[in-house]
């Protein structure tokens, strides 16, 4: 797989904006990282993944690579996701370091074919991001946390019906994801800052607070 340092240079100067992302499973497409008449198959395609991360997304992306081999896969993984399940973030995140992959919080201009737009890659997103052997944050693009929860069902007994309310973590999958992203080359204090959010809204992370952990730069 290759990298077009040209492409990765030209998204991060290029001001589009934002792609919005549908709260839908995340989907893994192809597009051509150059923009000439007829560059089809031929031509180095990146990946576009974009949606929430299930868990079924991790083998979903593995089978789409396998059944694109021959098409001259780059190793560019544009990536735009409000987030999802973080154990199969964490798994997408080892399936790309595995391939060597470059993500970028990128989308795809829907008006202008073979065009890049910012996006945005928030809460679990982020440790599919931390995966990438280079991780691109474009000036345009951003990149949001909160404390980690999952929803659980239980029973009201006064009125008879089901309800959701929110499990926190207890210090099991922070541990886990401390290590992960240090594995990744991300320091693990994002992980603690995190955990002291608020579950209610996204922090977007600033151009300090991306450097100070090791997430990623502005351009390749």
């Amino acid at each position: 797989m290759k990298v077009n340092f040209a492409f990765i240079t030209a998204l991060a100067l290029t001001g589009f904006a934002f792609q919005a992302t549908a709260a839908e499973p995340m989907s893994f497409r192809l597009m051509p990282l150059e923009r000439s008449n007829g560059c089809e198959r031929q031509c180095a395609q990146a990946i576009v993944a974009d949606g929430e991360i299930v868990n079924s997304t991790p083998q979903e992306f593995l089978a789409f690579v396998s059944s694109n081999l021959q098409a001259n896969l780059s190793s560019v993984v544009l990536l735009n996701s409000p987030g999802g399940k973080v154990l199969a973030s964490m798994e997408l995140g080892q399936a790309f370091r595995k391939r060597g992959m470059v993500t970028i919080v990128a989308g795809v201009q829907p008006s202008i074919p073979g065009a890049v737009a910012a996006a945005r890659c928030y809460s679990a997103c982020v440790y599919a991001l931390m995966g990438g052997r280079k991780r691109v944050i474009p000036p345009q693009s951003e990149v949001g946390i909160h404390r980690m929860f999952q929803y659980e069902s239980a029973l009201d007994p006064a009125a008879g019906i089901a309800t959701l309310h929110r499990r926190y973590d207890t210090g099991t999958m922070r541990a886990i994801l401390s290590r992960y992203s240090n594995r990744m080359g991300v320091n693990s204090g994002i992980i603690d800052y995190a955990e002291r959010l608020s579950t209610d809204s996204i922090h977007v992370l600033s151009r300090k607070e991306i450097a100070r952990w090791g997430l990623g730069q502005s351009k390749l």
